[in-house]
């Protein structure tokens, strides 16, 4: 699993988001922090502390997608 900071326009603190091998939110902070660090550094000793093992996989970039017909 992975952890990142983010912020957005309308919330501009940092939280933490805690994400699995396959893009899925695992949890968020709810709490807000002043730096990237900070998030980052909180997000990880949650992590720590979940005690629980990823076995999700990435989707392959190699799967065909669905073709569709071209129009002109």
């Amino acid at each position: 699993m992975n952890v990142f900071a983010f912020s957005t326009p309308r919330r501009p603190e940092w939280r933490w988001r805690i994400v699995n091998y396959a893009g899925e939110i695992i949890e968020e902070s709810e709490a807000t922090f002043p730096s990237i660090a900070s998030a980052v550094a909180e997000g990880a000793k949650r992590l720590q502390s979940m005690d629980t093992v990823d076995r999700s996989t990435r989707p392959s970039p190699y799967v065909r997608q669905p073709s569709y017909p071209r129009t002109r």
